[in-house]
């Protein structure tokens, strides 16, 4: 057994923490195709699927990447990923450059190697038409606290929060339009996109007002791994002969990205890119080393305050789905008839739908109708009514498991219908359905996650956003996975405690005895 778990750790160590290839441009000469990974979501201009149902991928990116691995004599191949992710993906070697977006920052720089920019972007704010907010409003303090949605993980993300500090509420998302649509609908008071995201969605977003100058200009570059000169260079070369060709302004032209702020990338590419035996003295320069788990001790409070979010969540939304859930398979047990085909679809639609769209329809969709619910009662909400579907099942076939002669018994001893559901029914279903409730709730626990789609910051959506800061992916996964095995060890030593203890006292009465009681 020790020497099984050291054999997956090492080879954990092995995949996480250490680049696989010797030679990544040689790799990709061989495979003959360039993999680049972007994430969809993240919508136009950058990667986003075509309308033709196709099932392909367009965008600027996407004309990019094709015309670079035209440049290194390969084929481009897209390699979908989620946009605060790419990163790993780069590391265990499942892609060979992350382009999306990315901007070019220190951080990233000393985790991966940056390229020569290819855009030039800015941050914008944006508002609802009807309102009149701009920066120095957002500055000043209100209660309660104006809202600012940003993507996860961005420049946005950074400026915000470096520029306006406590004065707002800072909410992250996964997808820009998910922002621009909350602004929209007036849920929350402002975003700050890319310069790029605004132009391109100018048209479908009209009740959006842009407030002010961009700010915060910056550069998007191509990310590969560290110690690979000869693809860095041969990428650099690449990109300096589409730029200087026209190549990048023909591309940017066809999605209306080519403004003044493109020119600057001039100086970029004024000299040409240094051979790879210098190149790699840069690639080589060592990043800061932090010693292991330094990174889980600074960040400790933040890691353990979304933890008790975690927490939280779960024993909210679990007794509703469990009140719930009994009351749908008692109407569907003893319930009208007419009621029963109501309470099976609704069993059906929520078991047969993933939570993820439940709780988008509910936080994103709804607001388009005019009802609006903040971002923790939707989750309670989605959560409770995901698993009532689940407890309702489970509840159905504990009081199926009682022999129908109990009933019958119960009634002849002139026991009324509530007391026999309590005295002869219940201690016996209860005994059947709390192992499947104690594994719901475990589930439950784990499932929190999801709620990271509308805004809440739980405790794998806390890992993901340090993860994507701090880079010290091994060390946050080890500490993330202790925190819920320490939240759901101890649920699942209550539940068989309780399964113990209701075999021993819990017992079901006979019908004379509930009669005797019932008196």
């Amino acid at each position: 057994m020790k020497r099984a778990l050291w054999l997956l750790l090492t080879t954990l160590w092995c995949v996480v923490a250490r680049p696989a290839r010797a030679d990544d441009l040689a790799d990709i000469q061989a495979r003959g195709e360039l993999r680049w990974g972007a994430d969809q979501e993240g919508g136009g201009p950058f990667v986003y699927p075509k309308e033709d149902g196709s099932g392909e991928v367009t965008g600027f990116e996407v004309e990019l990447a094709q015309a670079l691995a035209a440049e290194l004599g390969v084929k481009a191949t897209f390699t979908q990923g989620n946009w605060d992710k790419l990163p790993d993906l780069l590391r265990i070697g499942q892609v060979d450059c992350v382009l999306n977006g990315y901007e070019h920052t220190a951080e990233r720089a000393e985790q991966m190697a940056a390229s020569r920019p290819y855009f030039v972007y800015g941050l914008q704010l944006l508002i609802h038409q009807d309102s009149a907010i701009g920066w120095a409003t957002l500055a000043r303090p209100a209660t309660p606290k104006r809202s600012v949605g940003v993507l996860n993980g961005s420049a946005a993300e950074s400026l915000v929060r470096t520029k306006l500090g406590d004065a707002v509420e800072v909410i992250t998302y996964d997808g820009n339009t998910d922002a621009m649509r909350e602004v929209r609908t007036q849920k929350i008071d402002a975003t700050v996109q890319d310069t790029p995201i605004v132009a391109f969605y100018a048209r479908d977003f009209p009740e959006l007002l842009a407030v002010g100058a961009p700010e915060a200009e910056g550069t998007y570059v191509i990310y590969s791994r560290r110690g690979q000169p000869r693809l860095h260079s041969a990428i650099d070369t690449a990109l300096t002969k589409l730029y200087r060709t026209g190549e990048f302004e023909r591309i940017y032209e066809r999605y209306g990205l080519w403004t003044a702020s493109q020119r600057k990338l001039a100086e970029a590419y004024k000299s040409d890119p240094p051979p790879p035996s210098v190149a790699e003295s840069t690639d080589a320069a060592p990043s800061r080393q932090r010693a292991f788990g330094s990174v889980v001790w600074d960040h400790a409070g933040t890691l353990l305050w979304s933890a008790g979010l975690t927490v939280l969540l779960a024993v909210t939304a679990f007794p509703l789905a469990v009140l719930l859930g009994a009351l749908v398979a008692l109407l569907r047990h003893s319930g009208p008839r007419l009621l029963r085909p109501v309470l099976t679809a609704y069993v059906e639609l929520l078991r047969g739908t993933p939570l993820l769209l439940q709780l988008y329809v509910i936080f994103f969709l709804l607001p388009e109708w005019g009802l609006r619910l903040p971002a923790f009662a939707t989750a309670i909400l989605g959560l409770g009514l995901n698993y009532s579907a689940y407890e309702s099942e489970i509840f159905r076939a504990g009081l199926a498991a009682v022999p129908k002669g109990q009933e019958e018994a119960a009634a002849a001893l002139g026991l009324s219908r509530m007391q026999t559901l309590r005295h002869v029914i219940a201690p016996q279903t209860l005994r059947v359905v709390l192992p499947p409730m104690a594994n719901d709730f475990i589930a439950l626990f784990k499932d929190t996650s999801v709620c990271s789609v509308i805004t809440i910051v739980e405790l794998t959506k806390r890992y993901s956003v340090l993860s994507m800061s701090t880079q010290a992916t091994l060390e946050l996964t080890i500490a993330t996975a202790v925190l819920y095995l320490a939240m759901s060890l101890p649920a699942s030593a209550l539940a068989k405690r309780l399964e113990r203890r209701l075999g021993r006292a819990n017992r079901p009465l006979s019908p004379e005895e509930a009669h005797a009681a019932g008196r």
